[in-house]
């Protein structure tokens, strides 16, 4: 089995769980690429059993980046019932008081083109707009992503 982790980020902070969830993953036995969205040229469903993506929530939406690289890039029936997660870190009180997430709109546009999403979307919490994030927030992208590691063995 083989995914890819694709991230997009400002400050640095989705990088982080991003390295984060990929490290854990092939910690749990599970081949993994992490990349970058700028850095993604191509991106094929017959290369990757299933993806996980994440970006900073700005304003309350998803990274233009993001969003294009969702539209143009995740194409058809290759993808098709593929399994999927998504992150996105949110400022702590917007978590708080249930604000929109980019974890959420990244998870309903891959829905929207047919993979499977197989958790539900993570929110890690940041201090400010420059971060840091808050001290718990590695420790619950490693749990996330064991959960997500034994999702996708069927476990």
């Amino acid at each position: 089995m083989k995914g890819i982790v694709i991230y997009d980020t400002s400050y640095g902070h989705n990088k982080m769980i991003a390295e984060t969830i990929a490290v854990t993953l092939k910690e749990s036995g599970i081949e993994v690429d992490l990349s970058d969205v700028k850095d993604v040229k191509e991106l094929h469903g017959r290369d990757y059993d299933f993806l996980v993506i994440g970006c900073p929530t700005r304003i309350g939406k998803m990274s233009f980046t993001i969003s294009r690289f969702i539209g143009g890039k995740i194409k058809g029936e290759e993808w098709k019932d593929k399994p999927f997660a998504a992150f996105g870190t949110n400022l702590a009180q917007s978590i708080e008081k249930g604000g929109p997430s980019s974890a959420e709109q990244i998870a309903k546009k891959l829905s929207e083109k047919g993979l499977r999403q197989v958790l539900p979307p993570l929110r890690p919490a940041v201090l400010g707009i420059k971060g840091p994030l808050k001290e718990s927030e590695i420790e619950k992208a490693k749990e996330y992503a064991r959960q997500l590691a034994s999702k996708l063995k069927g476990k």
